[in-house]
């Protein structure tokens, strides 16, 4: 099946279906602009395919708009990824296919949702660095690492993010003396966390400290993480990047 899209000077995307069967997208899905676009595609789809139960429809989204907005993060604010979520279910997608999301609550919010995993990209920088410790940068993201370190037969060491008298403070527990490390997340934007957590393994002897994430937004730039880590490792599921600090893994 393929299609075409045409955007107009106001904004307004439209799409026309070309072939017929199966319909497959795949969409980075970080903007609300590809969210109507998708639907567009959808709403063409079903208009020509209402009456062919033979078809089936795949929706693939690398980087979900939203997806740390999942709760209400205090009284009266909007639950922005249930509404993102209620959006896509209203496309009635047979499947939804959804890149190492932030947490399960996508997964849940989303009819039909699967999971791809980003086994192999952590895979695939572990063995560029020649075998390091894992790191997990907090409670959240370490039920994921240990399973990624299960698989690769790695070391693991967790660490947690503390506030004392309002600053925070990270907790390493384990020994990194003379070791490479690499910290395995899920999502960078800012990179404060990790810029504290390099400090912390650094302070306790860590050769190296290396750092991947399956979406690398870092909205804030690399001038100050340049300074605690050594290389970044993730792939383009959010955007493309020219800097010789990074290494990304095409998924898109």
């Amino acid at each position: 099946m393929s299609y075409t899209i045409k955007q107009f000077k106001d904004g307004q995307v439209t799409a026309s279906i070309q072939t017929k069967g199966d319909l497959n997208i795949s969409f980075r899905g970080n903007t609300y602009e590809e969210l109507f676009t998708i639907a567009s595609i959808k709403e063409a789809w079903d208009a020509d395919h209402t009456l062919d139960k033979t078809v089936t429809s795949t929706l693939t989204i690398y980087c979900l708009i939203g997806q740390r907005s999942d709760r209400r993060f205090y009284e009266n604010a909007s639950f922005d990824l249930k509404v993102i979520t209620g959006f896509i279910n209203s496309m009635e997608f047979d499947c939804v296919r959804i890149l190492h999301p932030h947490s399960d609550v996508s997964l849940a919010l989303i009819t039909n949702a699967v999971q791809i995993d980003h086994f192999e990209y952590v895979q695939k920088a572990y063995n560029a660095i020649g075998n390091p410790v894992l790191v997990s940068p907090d409670a959240g993201a370490y039920k994921t690492t240990h399973r990624i370190a299960e698989r690769l037969n790695a070391d693991l060491i967790p660490s947690n993010k503390v506030r004392i008298d309002g600053n925070p403070m990270i907790n390493v527990q384990g020994n990194v003396k003379d070791k490479k490390c690499l910290i395995v997340d899920d999502i960078a934007d800012g990179g404060r966390t990790f810029k504290l957590l390099a400090d912390a393994l650094k302070k306790q002897g860590a050769s190296k400290v290396f750092l991947y994430v399956t979406h690398a937004q870092f909205n804030y730039g690399f001038d100050e993480i340049k300074q605690r880590i050594d290389h970044v490792y993730c792939t383009n599921s959010y955007r493309d990047i020219d800097d010789p600090f990074v290494t990304q893994y095409n998924v898109i």
